[in-house]
């Protein structure tokens, strides 16, 4: 009954996410996974899932979106950094930081040591930053932070664990696009289409970031409840 009961709940919402990937988001330079309205599902699906079965809806329902909202092949492989956020989430909505600081320790290291960044603005991933600054001073609290406290500031660790995990999206799309070097491999874009991507995406992605957690943050809370009820309705 367990396993029927999580099947279930995946396709809803991997349903739920196709359908916010299918949806043409706000205008960009370029094309790209969060073209889309997706960004809302990638925390949401990792709280509410968990890391395994949150990035598994992800991934199901981008794939879907995708077909859907075809923006060309090439882009199907930056969906799983949507997956990626969701694992990040969920895991630290479940307290596992470890794995997660290493992920994001280990994708701005590779970014930093490929050449190319060294030509684009160091601004340009503020956001980024941020989110990782965030993520060390969360693993720096761990052990202080107790079921109880997470109870009673459930909204606040919300915000923490959307932004953390959106932002893991980012960095996973930055980890194929700069240190893979798909921008030159796939795209073709010189450092100066580079820079104007890094310039505008420091503005429009802590944006839809901002939206993702605010989302998250309203919707979260009820669909957790519902989803808590349904698994005591069954047992």
């Amino acid at each position: 009954m367990t396993k029927t009961r999580d099947v279930s709940t995946v396709v809803v919402f991997a349903a739920l996410t196709a359908i916010s990937d299918s949806v043409s988001g706000i205008p960009q330079l370029h094309s790209g996974i969060w073209y889309s309205w997706v960004f809302l599902m990638i925390p949401l699906n990792g709280i509410i899932l968990g890391p395994l079965n949150g990035s598994l809806a992800t991934l199901i329902g981008v794939f879907v979106g995708h077909f859907v909202y075809f923006q060309g092949a090439e882009e199907f492989l930056f969906t799983f950094g949507a997956a990626v956020g969701s694992a990040a989430c969920g895991m630290i909505w479940n307290k596992r930081i470890l794995p997660v600081i290493i992920f994001y320790t280990l994708g701005l290291a590779s970014y930093f040591l490929t050449p190319i960044s060294l030509s684009l603005p160091l601004w340009g991933m503020w956001d980024t930053y941020c989110a990782y600054t965030l993520l060390l001073s969360v693993g720096l609290m761990h052990t202080r932070i107790s079921s109880g406290w997470i109870t009673d500031h459930t909204r606040f660790w919300m915000a923490v664990c959307s932004l953390i995990g959106v932002e893991a999206d980012v960095l996973f799309r930055i980890f194929l696009f700069i240190p893979m070097g798909t921008y030159q491999s796939i795209y073709g874009f010189p450092v100066e289409v580079l820079r104007e991507i890094w310039f505008l995406s420091a503005a429009s992605t802590p944006i839809q970031a901002a939206m993702s957690v605010l989302f998250t943050c309203m919707a979260a809370p009820t669909l957790l409840g519902f989803v808590q009820k349904r698994v005591e309705n069954t047992d």
